[in-house]
């Protein structure tokens, strides 16, 4: 009768301090291709900025009005209806994804809503695009009639930030910035609204500040906002304030003056 004998084999510690090296470097990889993707979403926020400023003076040069508000654009580019006070539904509720537009009110500010019913915040992106001055197709208008008109991806551009979308406004107290947020989700059965939500940190915030301004969340050319129900971005709304870089969450949303 034989007797057979059964040889165990272990891992030796260097074969083990191998498999660690190995997952060592793989999750570093991930997380510097993590950070060089962010980074890449943060340069293009800058890029996106600065080429609708020279979008809006093209614009501004070539039509002699601003996208939006020019109260000659239907002659350009047809009208979506002879009534002006029915154009926008008329928009609404043909679902129209041609050129064919609404003229604004003229007064030199892209409001909200205007004499004419037209939503000019709605209008700029759909004018731009008409011109052949920025990329893309935007419908100017909302997608449920009676809830005109909220900020999704058909009516303005995205951002390369996840959710992300940018907003036009400015009034005789407000010049013309461009809002850049994360969209909020639809409640209650209506749409999903303004871009609102937070989606950049305050390091984050406060270095596309610091390139293109001042470093001051709430002074010059680039300032910070944020979402309720707490903030914390900033430490406050007054010129001294400061963004609060110990924070690594979600925290702000930002608006970028063009003038």
């Amino acid at each position: 009768m034989s007797i057979s004998t059964t040889t165990r084999q272990a891992f030796s510690l260097v074969e083990l301090s191998i498999v660690l090296v190995i997952l060592g470097l793989l999750v570093g990889g991930i997380l510097s291709g993590r950070s060089l993707i962010r980074a890449a979403e943060l340069r293009s926020v800058t890029a996106q900025f600065q080429g609708f400023m020279t979008a809006d003076k093209a614009f501004r040069d070539k039509y002699f009005a601003m996208a939006g508000d020019i109260t000659n654009a239907t002659q350009f580019w047809g009208e979506a209806d002879p009534d002006p006070n029915f154009c926008l539904y008329t928009m609404i509720d043909n679902a129209v994804t041609a050129r064919i537009t609404c003229n604004g009110d003229g007064d030199g500010y892209i409001s909200k809503v205007d004499t004419s019913a037209v939503i000019e915040r709605i209008t700029y992106w759909q004018h731009l695009t008409n011109a052949g001055l920025i990329n893309g197709q935007y419908s100017g208008y909302g997608n449920t009639h009676g809830a005109c008109c909220y900020a999704i991806p058909a009516n303005a551009p995205t951002g390369r930030i996840v959710n992300s979308l940018w907003w036009p406004w400015s009034s005789s107290t407000v010049p013309l910035r461009f809002q850049l947020g994360g969209q909020t989700p639809a409640q209650s059965g209506m749409p999903a609204g303004f871009p609102t939500g937070n989606i950049l940190r305050p390091e984050e915030l406060w270095n596309l500040d610091t390139k293109l301004d001042d470093g001051n969340p709430n002074t010059g050319k680039v300032r910070a906002a944020y979402d309720l129900p707490t903030n914390n971005c900033m430490t406050g709304m007054t010129a001294t304030d400061t963004y609060i870089l110990t924070n690594s969450d979600l925290a702000c949303y930002a608006f970028f003056y063009a003038q």
